[in-house]
């Protein structure tokens, strides 16, 4: 088969990235469960050489070609140069996985990919298996999971901006950033500002000032600026809010990355998922929806005005 023409048919489907315990593995379950329930033929792909025990029905795993363990043990490397050792194996033995996805034509996938940040910022082996991927037709969208839990640190979410910003221009697919764990989110601590200006990115000098606010980052005040002023300058990275119980949140998602990577369902699909939506909530999923705590936060913010008010 040449170059051209590995793959006759359009392929669909979405690469699960992001850093360590984000939730990737957990998402991967949760959304061939959603999908599933809708209709869509779901398999996932496991390319995360360290991920020893998946939970979900895992069609091909990388396990069967190479391992983090082993590479550590025989080459003597440390777990992150392992995975990047792994992830280049796989890179120079494109025919292996090309044959294991043959197999599987005519189903939307799941990729769930290893937590190295570098391997998403910086390092091409699995940017170069994303563009193999294209050359076989295809249609891919990055979901990139980053725990909410960094909203409740200025600091540490700036840091998040730039982490997801490098992420997107450096893998080059269309991208949907999604903070995950957003059932626990209130557990991490109080957010400094309402739930959509970490979602949508808003003026990021509020952000700033707040830092300023800490004695430790004031000394750093002229840093984040610059740090946000490029961030602001793309103007790219927004985020999904995402709690894999929550009905609602997991269609939210869906529907982002079916536009990012142009998917479109059929009427049995919709009817499906309207059939699901209004269906009484089981075991699986929870309807602890992110648009509470949403309502939460503007419900003390307006307290706290009031508040203010009366004091005047």
């Amino acid at each position: 088969m040449s170059e051209g023409s590995k793959g006759s048919s359009l392929a669909f489907g979405q690469v699960v990235i992001g850093p360590p315990g984000s939730g990737k593995t957990t998402y991967c379950h949760g959304m061939q469960e959603f999908l599933g329930r809708i209709g869509r033929k779901v398999t996932v792909v496991n390319l995360d050489p360290a991920n020893d025990s998946v939970p979900y029905q895992c069609a091909v795993d990388v396990a069967e070609l190479i391992t983090l363990p082993d590479v550590m043990e025989n080459l003597k490397l440390g777990p992150n140069g392992g995975l990047i050792y792994c992830m280049e194996y796989l890179e120079a033995n494109f025919d292996w996985l090309q044959e294991k996805l043959a197999a599987l034509r005519g189903h939307y996938y799941l990729f769930d990919c290893p937590g190295q940040v570098e391997l998403y910022t910086h390092h091409d082996a699995l940017k170069n298996v994303f563009a193999q991927l294209a050359k076989w037709n295809f249609r891919l969208a990055a979901v990139h999971l980053v725990d909410s839990h960094y909203c409740t640190d200025p600091g540490k979410f700036i840091s998040v901006l730039c982490t997801s910003l490098s992420t997107m221009l450096h893998v080059e697919l269309p991208h949907v950033n999604v903070l995950s764990k957003m059932d626990l989110i209130e557990q991490y601590g109080k957010l400094a500002f309402n739930l959509d200006y970490y979602t949508e990115v808003l003026d990021l000098s509020y952000l700033v000032d707040h830092l300023a606010s800490d004695p430790f980052f004031r000394n750093y005040r002229r840093l984040n600026e610059k740090l946000v002023e490029v961030i602001e300058d793309y103007s790219l990275v927004s985020f999904v809010p995402l709690n894999v119980q929550d009905k609602e949140s997991m269609r939210q998602v869906m529907r982002a990355v079916d536009k990012a990577n142009g998917y479109s369902f059929g009427d049995q699909e919709h009817r499906s998922l309207e059939a699901l939506m209004s269906a009484a909530v089981g075991a699986d999923f929870h309807f602890t929806s992110t648009l509470a705590v949403q309502e939460k936060y503007v419900q003390s913010q307006d307290k706290a005005v009031e508040e203010a008010a009366m004091d005047l």
